[in-house]
């Protein structure tokens, strides 16, 4: 018999309407969010709107300055005197600007180059490993910290450092919201360490981007005038030219930005910062969910295992991103009301969200939207990428995404090409929002 969460919803007291509402969206979100798209695509609750249909999520999210990110400032260092990191910034000149800045930065022709990295970096892992390895820590969360020193430039530092950072920001951003409901001891604990590491974080970069910048000045000038003259002999020679040691950082400082474009060593340390906090948990939680799911699903564990050893990475990457449509990191992406406005005008859901509301736009649930996807409820790796919101949608999708399409599934392809793959522990994620333990085993 189908679960009725409207009606045991709408007979609630109204105190618990919201925490059954955020029950369902952790154990139960697939067969609710049918539910509502059905019945109630908008939820209206004490605590927040839910959007369930994709054209509605589409509509709330590729509208920035009515549907807002201002929930983010506080979390991302925005403040009367900071202007902190881009992605705090709905649609302005700053966020216009950098994002674009760091799109350049994080060239797409680079992606073969990351993408080899990552396969390097995860089989010395695996090798290492002997055959068993608790895989969140010291895989999902160790390869892109990885990827972000050498890659990305943030060296110099213990990595469990930089996945401290990251995961404190990710915390405090994006599970320690209103409408996460955390009791106050618990919101002031995230908080707190949140700031620790902020100021950590902060220190770090200024030394960093203080060394980095004396390479740039000193060290690549002294050799690139040598290696002027070995490239002429190459070029002569027809061989490839020899290049200076490369990552986004030095990219960075040794670019020239006229003082009107307003991208000062003090944006490029933020910028840098911002790169780590996307990166580590966000594909920890990615590569562990998916996993998970494809272990604990013969036909896909077969479907994932004859994937993996293809040289040919398309089958993989399909099957990957269509099991995030399952197990995303989250299934929602919120925004808050800066004002009235009305959703669905002229339907039947029509629905006015006053100004000052948080919306939960249900991206998972809009994935599962018959508008976009037939028989939406089939797995089926043969779908329109463009109806994915995984990297999230519009000015806010994510920056370095196709270093994440790169990343998450060949981490995942290199795990599944081990023999006998079999987990020794169910996923644990500790009472938090992250996977924190899992232990597999193989060969």
């Amino acid at each position: 018999m189908t679960k009725d969460y409207l009606k045991e919803y709408d007979a609630s007291a109204e105190a618990d309407k919201y925490p059954l509402v955020q029950k369902w969206m952790k154990t139960e979100p697939l067969p609710f969010f049918k539910q509502l798209r059905a019945e109630r695509p908008i939820l209206v609750t004490p605590e927040c709107t839910l959007l369930a249909l994709f054209t509605d999520v589409r509509d709330c999210l590729q509208m920035p300055k009515i549907f807002t990110v201002d929930l983010y400032k506080p979390k991302m260092g925005v403040t009367d005197t900071e202007e902190g990191y881009l992605m705090a910034h709905d649609d302005d000149a700053l966020h216009y600007r950098e994002k674009s800045i760091m799109q350049g930065m994080l060239n797409r022709d680079d992606i073969p180059k990351v993408r080899e990295g990552i396969r390097e970096s995860a089989q010395k892992i695996l090798k290492d490993a002997n055959g068993q390895l608790e895989i969140v820590n010291h895989y999902c969360r160790m390869v892109p910290a990885i990827m972000v020193q050498e890659y990305f430039g943030l060296d110099g530092i213990n990595r469990q450092k930089l996945l401290k950072w990251s995961f404190w920001n990710q915390y405090n951003t994006f599970h320690n919201q209103p409408f996460d409901l955390n009791s106050k001891q618990k919101y002031d604990h995230i908080v707190s360490e949140h700031n620790k590491c902020s100021v950590e974080l902060v220190d770090y970069m200024k030394v960093l981007i203080v060394r980095k910048w004396i390479t740039v000045q000193i060290k690549d000038r002294i050799l690139g005038m040598g290696l002027q003259l070995v490239n002429l002999v190459r070029l002569i020679l027809k061989k490839q030219p020899i290049v200076l040691q490369d990552d986004i950082v030095k990219r960075m400082l040794r670019s020239s930005f006229a003082q009107q474009v307003n991208f000062p060593l003090t944006r490029i340390g933020t910028n840098a910062g911002g790169l780590l906090i996307g990166a580590v948990e966000t594909t920890s939680q990615a590569v562990a969910q998916v996993i998970h799911m494809f272990i604990n699903d013969p036909a896909l564990y077969k479907q994932a295992k004859a994937a993996s050893i293809q040289e040919d990475n398309t089958a993989i990457d399909a099957l990957v991103w269509e099991a995030l449509r399952f197990v995303p990191i989250s299934p929602y992406m919120f925004r808050q009301a800066s004002q009235d406005y009305t959703i669905a005008k002229g339907t039947e859901r029509e629905t006015t969200i006053t100004k000052g509301t948080n919306v939960l736009t249900l991206t998972q649930s809009a994935m599962f939207d018959n508008y976009v996807n037939d028989n939406p409820d089939e797995f089926n790796p043969n779908r329109n990428w463009y109806h994915n919101f995984n990297y999230g949608f519009a000015s806010h999708d994510c920056l370095g995404k196709y270093v994440g399409m790169a990343m998450i599934p060949e981490m995942v392809k290199q795990i599944m090409r081990q023999d006998n793959l079999t987990q020794q522990s169910e996923m644990d994620y500790e009472d938090g929002p992250f996977p924190e333990k899992y232990i597999l085993s193989w060969g």
